[in-house]
């Protein structure tokens, strides 16, 4: 299953919602719309800066990851950005691969 980051800040209305609902009824909206995915909330973290909220989750395919972040991002209450972690094995198989790449100016 694929595995993302989701980084994500909340706008004013957001963090109202949040101090109304309190933070740990957050986390369990975002596992229960992750598991309605057919994925899995793997962990949820609050953080102070740019970034108010860092999710690690896995999902069943890249449809399902853009599916979540489009819902979350229409809502207004957070800008969530999602990118997409790779392991070393995933980088090893690309490095072999030939890419018939020609830079500009070449």
């Amino acid at each position: 299953m694929p595995k993302y980051l989701a980084k994500g800040s909340y706008s004013a209305d957001g963090l109202k919602g949040l101090m109304k609902e309190g933070a740990a009824s957050r986390r369990a909206a975002v596992q229960q719309v992750v598991e309605s995915l057919g994925g899995k909330l793997e962990a949820f973290y609050y953080a102070h800066g740019e970034t108010d909220v860092y999710v690690l989750l896995d999902v069943p395919d890249a449809s399902a990851g853009l599916a979540l972040s489009l819902a979350v991002n229409a809502s207004g209450a957070v800008r969530l950005t999602t990118v997409p972690l790779i392991t070393p094995e995933e980088v090893d198989v690309a490095a072999k691969r030939s890419v018939p790449y020609r830079p500009p100016g070449a």
